[in-house]
């Protein structure tokens, strides 16, 4: 088939953008670069031997999106051209619902007009509010605690409402966790513009010596060190999520989670990164952030049932990957 991948530059995007062509699909890429980098579509081709081709496009704009697909025969759209930091969205709540909810209208409303036959969106388990985990497909969807996540929920009510309507479609909703990781190559991975907004990252720029050192926020959760505990998955098996839910949805609008079950806090992932890599990772604890939780972790078991669809790689995996992407960025 041929996907178009928005955000395709980005962390998730990217790695998928592997799989898929791995597995044999021809992929485009759109990305408006605010959270990455263009060579990244070299990399790719270091990694496939396929050199992608890419279109520097807003998905606000409609109007270039529709260029495109009127140029393109697409069979299928995986979307992850959405802003996806928790504390900014906050801060800034407006550029968060103008952004991900015209760039998923924009791209639903080019699905119905070039009759595209797949659509999978890049959703969180952010859309489950502050509940008790493991987090189920079945859970209620509760009043999230931030800006981002009720993007999320509002995209996929959007998208469930037009599925409805066009039973000969299949949408997907992909309520992932936290992804960390990197390509094994350590070309491909995670570099936030700026301040890091997610952990690993932060975590790996302290390392390098990039940063003084981490920020910790809470240490008073009701947790096993107080700390946020989080369900991380590696970035290549997520990737792997995407490319199964490609292959074997059926018709219809389905949703999955994609985590790996089992929660971690930030300390015991920094000790093991720091048991892993053999660095020491120097943190201090302060405030917590506005919007964060406790606990999150999934429960995958439909994942696994439908899609066959299962994670491989393991904590110590993510920890090393990560580490030895940080050491090749230039």
């Amino acid at each position: 088939m041929k996907i178009l991948i928005t955000g395709g530059t980005g962390y998730i995007g990217s790695h998928t953008a592997v799989e898929l062509i791995k597995d044999g699909h021809e992929v485009v890429i759109v990305d408006d670069l605010s959270n990455s980098f263009e060579d990244v579509i070299d990399k790719i081709k270091t990694i496939t031997n396929v050199l992608v081709p890419f279109h520097k496009i807003d998905c606000k704009n409609y109007d270039l999106l529709d260029k495109l697909f009127k140029e393109e025969n697409f069979d299928g759209i995986i979307h992850f051209a959405g802003f996806k930091a928790v504390g900014e969205s906050t801060k800034e709540p407006l550029k968060y619902y103008e952004n991900n909810l015209l760039s998923t209208i924009n791209l639903a409303k080019l699905m119905e007009k070039y009759d595209v036959s797949h659509f999978i969106f890049s959703s969180s388990a952010t859309v489950y509010g502050d509940q008790p985990s493991p987090l189920s497909e079945k859970s209620p969807l509760m009043e999230t605690t931030n800006p981002y996540g009720e993007t999320k929920k509002m995209c996929e009510r959007i998208l469930n409402d037009y599925a409805k309507n066009r039973s000969d479609k299949t949408i997907v909703l992909l309520r992932y966790f936290n992804p960390i990781g990197a390509h094994k190559s350590g070309l491909l991975g995670e570099i936030p513009q700026g301040t890091p907004n997610n952990l690993m990252p932060y975590i790996t720029q302290v390392a390098s010596k990039k940063r003084d050192k981490l920020f910790i926020f809470g240490n008073d959760y009701d947790t096993v060190d107080g700390t946020g505990v989080r369900d991380y998955i590696h970035v290549v098996d997520l990737a792997k999520g995407h490319l199964a839910a490609l292959n074997k949805a059926n018709k219809g609008c389905s949703v999955y989670n994609l985590g790996t079950g089992v929660g971690i806090s930030v300390l015991e992932l920094v000790e093991t990164f720091k048991k892993i890599n053999k660095i020491d990772i120097p943190y201090e604890i302060v405030a917590r952030r506005a919007g964060d939780i406790a606990t999150v972790y999934a429960s995958s078991e439909k994942a696994f049932k439908e899609l066959n669809w299962e994670t491989s790689l393991s904590v110590e995996d993510m920890v090393r990957d990560s580490w030895n992407f940080e050491k090749n960025i230039e």
